[in-house]
């Protein structure tokens, strides 16, 4: 059931002059940590508190990167008197700082998360050979925990998408006769043969592909963010009791205190318009030509505007490509700090979230802009084919379209852009509803602590 709500946050019913002049004032949110009401958290099975040892490659704090899904997750752990180690590399292309290390193993507590750094070399981009070469140095180096760490697991989590990690923490969970958990937050190798065109057939392939399999069989639990990778997990031979679904979410404790955006900033925003926003990575992935094309159906209405923020790799083909068709109705802005992004929304009248047609996406997504969508109370286009994951239908808070569909994403803006302010303040305040009720990260730790609960019980340790 979802908490109830006061009439603004429900309404969402801001003007975008009001919005944007007062800007930070999101409304009261619960503190972080405390509960909300009307949350179904799974009781403890153990009153005891938990040492969990999470393993992931690609972990970042907020001083080197965006907190992300392990990061939160720990911190509300810890809040609950839980010890939680989040090992992650020095250096991955991800990381907008490294880390200072002083050795091969650097520990540093954050809000009462320990961050574990383990030493690895550079590398220049995603596509690097090093890279792989990293994936073994990585594994390889997790034989050092025991003699770093100051206190032994209770449970081992280790994390996707790198797979080869998963035997160097299978290794530590059977040192210390311990639930190992694995969890995918991307199915590899089959994204890198339907995305990045590698065939089954290729050496490497055949490895990750012998790992994946081997980890679906023997770790103790599985767990994954995508709601519907249990089909693809039965069909490489899990069994599928073993599988729990835990989804990406946000911190309130972040969302409730948003930032002014600056100056220079919000100069650049369209005034008196019909805004359709979009927040995040300007990449490939993100199918946003098609929202370009969206766009140019619509340069004739003069009081709409689509704006883009963010970086990625395509986005100079974007801009290229709106200067060439003229659209005079597109307005890029740079990246802006994660704390502005609560306050940049409530400059949009509509968000828009989509990805490419992918076989591989049937299987759910949960990229983090959803949950900063849902929870500004805005109503949301969904342009994602997701197979039975429609979480925008389900909340009722936006329009799903098919995926790169350009004219059905015009047709859903206007059909938004009809309705009335307050009715589309209801319809972004059930989204808002919606997260708060399943998405939460004090509410999704919980149904971690569940999972793990049930491992260790299981494994009678």
């Amino acid at each position: 059931m979802a908490p109830e709500l006061s009439g603004r946050e429900l309404s969402g019913s801001w003007s975008m002059r009001e919005k944007c002049v007062q800007e930070g004032s999101q409304g009261e949110g619960r503190q972080a940590n405390s509960p909300i009401e009307g949350m179904a958290v799974p009781p403890r099975r153990s009153d005891r508190p938990l040492t969990l040892w999470i393993i992931n490659q690609y972990a970042s704090s907020p001083s080197t990167g965006y907190a992300g899904r392990h990061y939160y997750l720990a911190r509300e752990l810890a809040a609950q008197g839980h010890q939680v180690y989040v090992v992650a590399a020095s250096f991955t292309h991800l990381l907008r700082e490294s880390p200072r290390v002083d050795g091969d193993v650097t520990i540093e507590t954050i809000d009462g998360v320990h961050m574990v750094w383990l030493r690895m070399p550079s590398y220049p981009h995603a596509h690097s050979k090093k890279r792989v070469w990293n994936w073994l140095r990585f594994a390889w180096a997790l034989r050092r925990l025991p003699s770093a760490l100051p206190e032994s697991p209770g449970a081992i989590l280790y994390s996707s998408p790198t797979l080869v990690g998963f035997l160097g923490a299978q290794r530590l969970a059977r040192r210390f006769d311990v639930p190992l958990i694995f969890e995918v937050r991307d199915i590899w190798p089959l994204t890198l043969m339907q995305v990045g065109g590698y065939s089954e057939r290729h050496p490497v392939m055949r490895f990750l592909q012998w790992i994946e399999d081997k980890a679906y069989r023997e770790s103790d639990r599985v767990i994954s963010n995508l709601k519907n990778a249990v089909e693809h997990m039965q069909a490489r031979g899990m069994d599928p009791a073993k599988f729990a679904w835990v989804p990406n979410g946000f911190s309130m404790a972040e969302v409730s205190k948003p930032e002014p955006l600056d100056p220079s900033t919000r100069a650049q925003l369209p005034r008196d318009k019909f805004i359709v926003g979009y927040t995040g990575t300007l990449g490939v992935a993100n199918a946003l030509d098609t929202l370009l094309d969206a766009a140019e159906r619509l340069k004739n209405e003069d009081d709409v505007a689509f704006v883009l923020v963010g970086g990625g790799k395509e986005k100079p083909a974007l801009q290229r490509r709106a200067k060439e068709k003229g659209l005079k109705n597109v307005v890029f802005i740079d990246p802006i700090p994660k704390a502005q992004i609560q306050t940049m929304l409530q400059c949009f009248d509509v968000c828009f979230i989509g990805l490419s047609k992918e076989p591989l996406f049937h299987f759910g997504v949960s990229p983090n802009k959803l949950f900063d969508y849902l929870i500004s109370g805005r109503p949301i286009i969904y342009s994602i084919d997701s197979g039975a994951y429609r979480p925008v239908d389900e909340a009722g808070c936006g329009l799903t379209v098919p995926a790169e569909d350009s004219g059905a994403i015009a047709e859903a803006v206007m059909k938004l852009k009809m309705l009335s302010e307050a009715e589309r303040g209801e319809m972004g305040g059930r989204g808002r509803a919606y997260a708060l009720g399943k998405h939460e990260y004090g509410e999704l730790a919980g149904q971690l602590l569940h999972v793990v609960d049930g491992a260790i019980d299981e494994k009678g340790v």
